[in-house]
């Protein structure tokens, strides 16, 4: 593809959000660390440069190699990007007398500057940082001031480079879409040829040419993602595809059934395992949650291994891995972000499976991977399921698992989802689940004293769970919820609700 978007990543928490932003352009982006590049630039008509933790004025500042890119092809600076841009090319970088956090507003425009073309006088942007930029860089022009910053926006005249203190990609920059259109489109010359349709007409002839008369194995879990890759597998190669759905009864209550009998009404050539006494029995007594995570990735592996070595003749392993798996991000050390704990979605068949990998999702962000499907027809039940972590509830349970436990928690969880269901709340919440707390407490039924469990409700606003947010749910529903589950669930006497953010704490309680 020659139709694309570099953008370089100095470790910025909104790097990520620049890609979304112009993908909603219909214009196909990419991230890259900024000290690891692309080798070959032929295929980026325009390049972005992040913000950054950073101050430009620190000696262990990032510095990226340029001279490939500037005057070369538009670039774009956003606040580190663009004090980098002045640092580097004659301007001043200075610390700011007030650190300017939040809205802004944008005056003193250049008139007919087509940067900002469409933009009113006074519109608001979103503001990010603790330096800022005092004089231009040689052959520059201002474009536009807000209240406090004299240079928010300025263009180096003789090249089609650009640098913005503001953050265009976040919701409080009013017109931050129409900027990044004007800088891609109108003066880039990218054409806006990103589409779901687009996508799946090119995937699906690279699987067919990729695959040709080969046999592929993947394994469902009921998810958005593995869901979509196998749709788009099923249509370039039919029933070459062998699905297998493994329960690891750690699932949802009837989820097993239901979404099995639901990918066979797909068309999909699947096959369900239930393998649950097999999790279960490896998990006896194991309650550190970093150990039951890898003693359900492995038992998955032994059962997928199992059931693979039946379908004959095999060559690939497809897996619906999307793009912020694939991401190599840059941390505001500069260096690897640290793990806080073993993604379920990433480490994949040990070696000697000898299947070649196919992931026809891998350019996707979540959001496009729900458009792709609708563009081929799924159910909404499907795109709509909110995400739903590997190792199930096996890390909803704090503690150690068992299957009495496993069974009460299934009938919460239930309880809670159809409830957000039933009150239209479902697809205003990104994930809900319940949580199966590892104390007793004492409560009263009739005139008995009870001492039974007590388990927590957990549902959150996200757009890609690298950050969330707690949903505030109505009291209302909260109270028909908890004594729903108190009534009909036999020992559990009380229902708390988590309104902690993501971070400092994670979506999940393990």
């Amino acid at each position: 593809m020659q139709n694309q978007v570099l953008i370089l990543d100095f470790g910025s928490q909104y790097t990520q959000l620049i890609a979304r932003r112009v993908r909603e352009l219909n214009i196909y982006s990419e991230i890259k660390p900024y000290n690891n590049p692309p080798k070959e630039l032929s295929q980026y008509q325009a390049v972005i440069l992040s913000g950054s933790p950073y101050s430009v004025r620190a000696e262990d500042a990032p510095q990226p190699d340029l001279s490939a890119i500037k005057g070369k092809k538009p670039l774009l600076g956003i606040c580190y990007g663009a004090q980098h841009l002045a640092h580097h090319y004659g301007g001043t970088v200075a610390p700011s007398a007030t650190r300017e956090y939040g809205r802004a507003h944008l005056s003193k425009f250049r008139s007919g500057a087509p940067f900002l073309q469409g933009i009113e006088e006074g519109s608001q942007v979103w503001m990010s940082h603790s330096d800022t930029i005092k004089q231009l860089p040689q052959n520059s022009e201002l474009l536009a001031s807000t209240e406090d910053v004299e240079i928010a926006a300025y263009r180096i005249q003789g090249e089609d480079t650009y640098g913005i203190q503001f953050h265009p990609e976040v919701y409080h920059t009013k017109e931050g879409s129409k900027i990044l259109k004007n800088f891609l489109v109108n003066i880039a010359g990218l054409v806006q040829d990103w589409t779901p349709d687009a996508f799946v007409e090119s995937t699906v002839k690279e699987l067919k040419e990729q695959i040709g008369e080969e046999k592929v194995i993947l394994g469902l879990s009921g998810g958005v993602d593995s869901s979509v890759a196998a749709m788009l597998l099923h249509k370039a190669i039919g029933n070459q595809l062998h699905c297998i759905f493994v329960n690891n009864g750690l699932l949802r209550k009837n989820e097993f059934h239901d979404v099995l009998e639901q990918y066979q009404g797909m068309g999909l050539n699947v096959k369900g395992v239930d393998a649950s006494a097999r999790f279960l029995g490896a998990l006896r007594g194991e309650a550190d949650p970093e150990k039951k995570r890898k003693i359900i990735g492995r038992v998955f592996i032994e059962v997928f291994d199992d059931e693979a070595h039946k379908v004959e003749n095999a060559k690939w392993l497809a897996q619906g891995t999307i793009y912020p798996d694939r991401i190599e991000s840059v941390s505001a050390s500069g260096g690897p972000s640290a793990t806080i704990k073993s993604h379920h979605n990433v480490g994949g068949l040990p070696d000697y499976m000898k299947l070649k990998v196919v992931e026809p999702l891998h350019l996707l962000f979540k959001d496009e991977v729900r458009r792709v499907g609708r563009s081929i027809d799924m159910p909404e039940s499907i795109l709509r399921r909110h995400p739903f972590p590997g190792p199930g509830l096996g890390i909803r349970i704090l503690g150690d698992i068992t299957e009495e436990k496993v069974s009460l928690l299934q009938e919460v969880d239930a309880i809670f989802v159809e409830g957000l269901k039933k009150y239209g709340l479902y697809d205003k919440v990104w994930q809900a689940g319940a949580m199966l707390l590892p104390v007793n407490s004492v409560g009263v039924m009739g005139d008995e004293r009870t001492y039974e469990k007590c388990v927590a409700l957990r549902a959150v606003e996200s757009t890609d769970g690298m950050t969330a947010d707690w949903v505030n749910l109505p009291y209302e529903f909260l109270q028909k919820v908890s004594n729903a589950i108190i009534n009909r669930v036999k020992g559990v006497n009380r229902v708390v609700y988590d309104i902690s953010s993501k971070p400092p704490a994670t979506i999940e309680w393990e």
